[in-house]
Formats: structure tokens, C-alpha cells, sequence
């Protein structure tokens, strides 16, 4: 299994809290959010993650090198901000499998990676996102699912609860070349909402712990969320 992990995010929301330094080093009881991303694909039997990185990258470089514990790391480099899917695709060059994990940054999502994989294999899947169910849906926007396949994209600001994109996609690196788009673009504004239908997302349902650190409300109860490490 290999994991392109989007650490190349700016933190301009963070910025107030967390100077000079890119959003996926930011510090959550001394140690760099990244690593609690990084540890769960260890546990997992992973066996590469590649680091998309822009802003600051050499920060992450520095600090992680070639291996955190037993996991090989590969960079892939942004010269210019290429958006989430400009990232993924430059990265899917470092990538040997022909179905990659994709990780946010600046989310930590509790998931059972090689259930995730099994189901997106079972179902001939070319694309599974992690789903959570949220008492406030409001801030990310709750997704349309039918029949465990999503279908569509709900407004942000509905308030209640509903069902919302984790963060976690598994993908064929194909998926990709089946549409043309520009160098810079968005995995989910320029691809998966004008064309969910014919993609028709798997919805891989979790429950586990669920964090986005990228609001200085949510920081915070992150250091809370994560004990240092004794």
C-alpha cells in the first residue's frame, strides 16, 4: 500500500497561532501534526508514503528526512501552488502502486486502512472516499449517498447532522487521465463535483476519531485530542 499525503497547505488560517511554519508541521504536544498521519500508515503495513509539499517544503524535508520510523518517505515537490488535484497528480509520479491512499494534511482521520482497500477492491471501485457522520455538517458540506455510492454534493452552512467527505481517498492514479484538466486544479471542485455521477464515489463509513486543524478553534482541541508521547 502507498499513501500521497497533501502536506504542501499554506495554514493561512493558523497563521496566528502557528508562524513560519507550513500547516502540516504545525506542533500538537511537541510533535508535528504530520507524524500522527504518518503513524497510523506504519501500523497499517504501508509501504511508502509520499509527501506532496509546496510551501516551506524544505521544512518537512528537514525534519522527516527519507524514513520516519519504518516508513520510506518520497517527495514530490510543488514549484507553484498546483491546488489539491495538481498535487495529487504530480505526486502519482512517485507512486508504484495503481491504487493510491490520498491523506489531507490537516486532517486526522481514525481509519482501518486495509478494510478500506478490500472494499474498494470487492467493489470494483475507481474511487472510495472515507465518509464520517458529523452532528454539524454545516462547515464541510454533507455529501448525497445512495445505495453506499455518493451521488452528489449538499451546500456548506446547512446546519445538522449528515454524512461528510473525511479526507481519505483511494484511487485509481487513471482516474486522473480520464478528464482533461489544467496543471492547477482541484480534486474537488474541478473533478469530483462536475463528474460524481459518472465516477459514483464509493463511501467507505468510519467512526473513528475525526479532526481538521485548520481553524485555530480546532488546533487547539487537538492538543487536547493527542497525548504526548510518555
Amino acid at each position: 500500500m502507498e499513501a500521497i499525503v497533501l502536506a504542501g497547505g499554506l495554514g493561512t488560517r493558523l497563521r496566528g497561532v502557528v508562524a513560519d511554519l507550513p500547516k502540516a508541521m504545525a506542533p500538537v504536544n511537541g510533535r508535528p501534526f504530520l507524524a500522527y498521519l504518518l503513524d497510523p500508515l506504519i501500523a497499517a503495513g504501508f509501504d511508502a508514503a509520499i509527501l506532496a509539499v509546496g510551501y516551506m517544503s524544505e521544512k518537512i524535508q528537514g525534519h522527516f528526512g527519507d524514513h520516519y520510523g519504518s516508513l520510506p518517505l518520497r517527495y514530490s515537490v510543488e514549484t507553484e501552488p498546483l491546488g489539491t488535484g495538481g498535487a495529487i497528480k504530480l505526486a502519482m509520479a512517485h507512486a508504484d502502486a495503481s491504487t493510491v491512499f490520498v491523506v489531507n494534511g490537516d486532517t486526522y482521520l481514525e481509519l482501518d486502512y486495509g478494510a478500506m482497500l478490500a472494499e474498494h477492491r470487492r467493489a470494483g471501485s475507481c474511487l472510495t472516499i472515507a465518509v464520517q457522520t458529523v452532528s454539524e455538517a454545516g462547515r464541510y458540506g454533507a455529501l448525497d449517498i445512495d445505495a453506499g455510492h455518493i451521488r452528489g454534493f449538499l451546500e456548506k452552512g446547512r446546519s445538522g447532522p449528515g454524512s461528510i467527505n473525511a479526507g481519505v481517498y483511494l484511487l485509481l492514479r487513471e482516474l486522473l487521465d480520464r478528464y482533461p484538466l489544467p496543471p492547477a486544479f482541484s480534486f474537488e471542485t474541478d473533478l469530483l463535483m462536475p463528474h460524481v455521477k459518472e465516477i459514483a464515489p464509493l463511501a467507505f463509513q468510519t467512526q473513528g476519531i475525526f479532526i481538521d486543524i485548520g481553524v485555530p478553534k480546532d488546533y487547539a482541541r487537538a492538543q487536547t485530542m493527542f497525548r504526548p508521547r510518555q
